[in-house]
């Protein structure tokens, strides 16, 4: 795992200090149990965590040396992962509070709006043996049901898949997995109602959540034969990188379905910050200083987070679909700063701009990074500071974890002579995001340029 212990960008927001007493199932196998069950013998159904924690299996305390797999993981999950505890944040007052407010006729932690991302949250009959709801966000949520390979010993990860496993290794279908609840689909999504009601807004980028999950996989994987592995730093890259396409593709399909649906407009697509920051005196106002290009004063800003970094790899990598791309999300913010947005006209724009996203992700989950890429991504972002910073705080958010993966892993090539002082410049940035009501644009972008000017 490429976190370094002086990065606050792993640590920010994502704290994993908690003090927890942990009892751990060690279910014994029978040997029977270990033989790989054929795809027809038994329809795949979710056997919960417990089934995962044997030491022979996933939960070992330490990675077994020699192992194709860590063998740790069921102990990193419960130990560390905050997924693990993700049932729990709807058990306390504000749980309480929101449920009464959606009024959803139950407590929160038993409403299947809630328990469709905050739990292993299956119908009865897809549940090969009793498993605690409460046990959060497991293995199963991102791997699928695992009855088809439970036991499994020494056979090709190829067979897992075709007996029900998520191919996670595909940093694609990864991020749509994480997707499904840090963004949403039509199923389980987060909107404007459920905002006012207290749940926080959702941000995503791959490689910062992976690494304060933490990365319970082995990384680099193995490669395949006669390809030499990819050195951990840039396994990274390639997270942040593909990972930013697809869930800008994501937020443009779910765009277009939001536009065609009953509710609209959906304010949860717009920028939070753009209404909701700390009122003070006008003279003090950096908002009003920079005016609002685009869109009448007072008309809402769409939240372009998503793209307002992204934007500057997909012009670099490939020119012509991102231009085209570009084209289409200049539509969707034009459309989206209106007050009363064109339905229609937001779900074309977006529909379009999804699959030269998709395209771009493609390419980018395919190509090898160096240190020159990694360098001129970090020139890209911190000379375009100003644009970023002005989006919101959100875009700046994105500006700072991407600037963090990127530097982890050009600092572990170029070991510049400077690093403890870039290191320090970036995670200064992070300190500024701190406190959302505090966010002042033109500082930001003078602590990204600085971390520009520090670069070699």
């Amino acid at each position: 795992m490429h976190i370094q212990p002086f990065s606050l960008g792993r640590t920010f927001r994502l704290s994993l200090a908690l003090s927890i007493v942990v009892w751990m199932p060690m279910a014994a196998r029978a040997e029977s149990q270990r033989k790989a069950p054929a795809a027809s013998e038994q329809p795949r159904k979710y056997i919960g965590p417990g089934s995962c924690a044997a030491t022979s299996c996933h939960g070992s305390v330490r990675p077994v040396a020699g192992s194709r797999i860590l063998q740790s993981e069921y102990s990193t999950w419960i130990l560390k992962d905050k997924h693990s505890r993700a049932f729990q944040a709807l058990t306390g007052e504000v749980g309480e509070r929101m449920a009464r407010i959606l009024k959803l006729g139950a407590r929160a932690e038993d409403s299947p709006k809630c328990l469709a991302c905050h739990a292993l949250y299956t119908a009865p009959e897809q549940r090969g043996r009793p498993f605690e709801i409460g046990e959060g966000v497991s293995c199963e949520n991102c791997h699928g049901p695992a009855s088809g390979w439970l036991g499994a010993r020494d056979w090709a990860h190829e067979k897992s898949l075709a007996l029900g496993m998520y191919d996670t290794r595909n940093v694609i279908r990864r991020t749509e997995k994480c997707l499904n609840c840090h963004l949403g689909t039509q199923e389980k999504f987060v909107d404007h109602e459920m905002f006012a009601a207290g749940h926080p807004d959702l941000y995503f980028e791959l490689d910062s959540f992976s690494a304060v999950m933490p990365r319970h996989w082995k990384v680099p994987r193995e490669s395949a034969p006669g390809k030499p592995a990819e050195d951990e730093a840039w396994t990274g890259v390639r997270d942040w990188s593909a990972g930013q396409a697809v869930q800008l593709r994501a937020a443009m399909e779910r765009l277009a379905w939001r536009a065609k649906g009953r509710n609209w407009p959906e304010y949860s697509e717009l920028s939070c910050f753009a209404c909701h920051h700390a009122l003070g005196l006008a003279k003090d106002s950096w908002r009003q200083e920079h005016g609002y290009p685009g869109r009448r004063p007072g008309d809402p800003a769409w939240n372009a987070s998503r793209y307002a970094v992204f934007r500057l790899l997909a012009m670099q990598i490939d020119s012509s679909t991102g231009m085209g791309l570009d084209r289409q999300l200049a539509r969707v913010t034009e459309e989206m700063g209106k007050l009363n947005p064109d339905r229609e006209a937001v779900a074309s724009a977006a529909a379009a701009a999804a699959p030269p996203a998709q395209r771009i992700a493609e390419e980018l989950a395919a190509m090898k990074y160096d240190p020159a890429i990694a360098l001129r991504m970090l020139q890209r972002i911190t000379n375009d500071a100003d644009t970023i910073a002005i989006q919101d705080e959100r875009a700046a958010e994105q500006a700072a974890m991407a600037v963090d993966s990127l530097y982890i892993a050009y600092s572990r090539d170029a070991k510049p002579a400077n690093g403890a002082e870039v290191r320090a410049a970036i995670n200064e940035l992070f300190q500024q995001l701190e406190n959302p009501s505090a966010y002042n644009a033109d500082q930001f972008a003078r602590g990204l340029r600085r971390v520009g000017s520090l670069l070699h």
